[in-house]
């Protein structure tokens, strides 16, 4: 005697397929980039910075500010709310388990913070708790591409640059080993110094979209705000971003 397999089988088992594909695709889907607001009451022009990760990306800290042709700071147009208030999630061990609190990490954007050039009571150019960063241009951090739009405080001049630091804590390498500054607690905390990358942008002939390219990176601890354009000893921190592009609107 044939066997004979009830159709039913055959409608189920389609329905249970065309069902899975759907699920399959929307788990391979990348995720949609977070959208991140700063400034919006700012009366000059609409900055829209657009950060792509890469393959190395894993909650790195960043901030992106504006510059004239001269490298002079004009103003922030975004940094990681844990770097602006001084203030961490994870920042207190000292009972065994991480606790919030105040934190200083001076290696973590030094470019930024020495050219923003706000000296704290302590000495140092980080934001602290005391003396923050004001809300307007902070956004915690998001966990992975993000679109940042910006205003500027007011008109900017005709030639400005665009420029984005960016480090992570303990992506170490062959070179920025953990032992090759073992006294060095400012170190320890960043590992592969921080990565500035740039784009100079002239407003009276504005192009659709400008690409941020990498131009050096910070101090390894932070002592200063020098930009070092020697990259051969960078390898995964060149990694953590795909792609920085921003687009720049004329003021209406």
């Amino acid at each position: 005697m044939k066997n004979i397999i009830n159709p039913v089988f055959y409608l189920m088992a389609a329905i249970v397929l065309v069902l899975a594909l759907p699920a399959k695709a929307q788990k391979n889907k990348p995720a949609e980039p977070e959208i991140i607001k700063t400034n919006t009451l700012g009366q000059g022009n609409e900055i829209i910075l657009t950060v792509k990760p890469g393959e190395a990306h894993n909650h790195p800290l960043m901030a992106a500010w504006v510059e004239d042709e001269k490298g002079n700071y004009i103003q922030t147009l975004y940094v990681s709310e844990s770097i602006g208030k001084g203030y961490f999630k994870y920042a207190d061990k000292s009972e065994g388990k991480w606790k919030p609190g105040k934190l200083i990490r001076p290696a973590a954007l030094p470019v930024w913070a020495h050219s923003r050039g706000v000296v704290s009571d302590e000495g140092h150019y980080m934001p602290t708790m005391e003396n923050p960063v004001p809300d307007a241009y902070t956004s915690a951090t998001p966990k992975a591409g993000f679109v940042l739009d910006a205003r500027s405080d007011v008109a900017l001049p005709e030639k400005i640059k665009v420029l984005f630091e960016i480090n992570q804590s303990w992506d170490w390498n062959e070179f920025w080993t953990n032992s090759k500054f073992p006294d060095d607690d400012e170190y320890k905390s960043s590992s592969q110094p921080s990565l500035i990358y740039a784009v100079e942008i002239n407003l009276s002939d504005l192009k659709d979209e400008y690409q941020l390219k990498p131009i050096g990176h910070g101090h390894y601890n932070g002592s200063d705000g020098t930009i070092d354009p020697d990259l051969k000893t960078i390898t995964t921190a060149l990694e953590i971003v795909k792609e920085v592009t921003v687009v720049v609107k004329e003021k209406k």
